[in-house]
């Protein structure tokens, strides 16, 4: 059994956000929790949900089965993510 070639590029991304966010942390502590409290907001939450959607709609036939959802969870979290900072007021 072989891995599909298009879950290598999401993973490899993945990471290296989980590993920015640890590096700010050590660096500046409780920024982890800022960073990652769009998953509280709703209103980001749906627009990733809905971008998530997007990609696996309209890449299903160029990404594949198992590379669509691989690739519609990191385009809908960073979605979330960058909405809920453009909502964000200080």
């Amino acid at each position: 059994m072989t891995a599909d070639p298009h879950l290598l590029a999401p993973a490899i991304i993945l990471v290296a956000l989980a590993i920015k966010t640890a590096l700010v942390e050590l660096r500046h502590p409780g920024t982890a929790r800022e960073e990652w409290t769009f998953v509280t907001d709703g209103k980001a939450l749906t627009a990733g949900a809905a971008a998530a959607a997007a990609t696996v709609l309209l890449g299903w036939n160029h990404i594949g089965i198992t590379g669509a959802p691989a690739w519609a969870c990191l385009v809908g979290a960073r979605t979330a993510q960058l909405f809920h900072r453009s909502t964000r007021r200080p």
